[in-house]
């Protein structure tokens, strides 16, 4: 029997609770998932890559089956690398579906791959990691939306910025 395996890619700066009722969701149809943190030209990060690798483990710790690792090139070499069955993405909404359907395209197109999209928990949909970031540099309590690792760096990264 082949072993299912989904890759969740996100650049998770940095990983909410939506992330990880998202990869639960995902761990409850694969045998195993891949939590691949990547590197976005597009963003600019608050945290390094290693950082954000680290807080997706300690986010993810408890969920069996579930790997981080980070994704050193394109997504689709590192699903054909670790024999991805499948990639999973989580929507909160139309906008984030017409982000998301180019890039599945494409990554269907580059290693012929489907792309599962999971919607959205109600009680956790409004969560994003830029809002997360913005509660966090003004001094808001953002423990109800993250993992308490996460709060512990998003505090410290913002009381070193001043």
């Amino acid at each position: 029997m082949t072993t299912s395996i989904a890759v969740l890619p996100g650049s998770y700066d940095p990983m909410t609770l939506g992330h990880v009722d998202v990869i639960k969701r995902a761990r409850s149809m694969f045998d195993r998932v891949i939590v691949a943190v990547a590197y976005n030209a597009s963003k600019n990060s608050l945290f390094d890559l290693d950082t954000r690798v680290e807080l997706a483990r300690a986010s993810t710790q408890e969920i069996e089956n579930v790997e981080v690792k980070p994704v050193p090139g394109l997504l689709a070499d590192f699903c054909r690398e670790e024999g991805a069955t499948a990639i999973v993405k989580g929507l909160r909404g139309s906008a984030d579906f017409d982000a998301e359907l180019a890039m599945s395209l494409m990554n269907r197109e580059l290693c012929d791959i489907e792309t599962v999209f999971i919607m959205g928990a109600p009680g956790l949909n409004h969560i994003a990691s830029s809002i997360v970031k913005d509660v966090a540099r003004h001094g808001g309590d953002v423990s109800e939306f993250v993992d308490p690792a996460v709060a512990r760096a998003l505090s410290g990264a913002f009381s070193r910025r001043g």
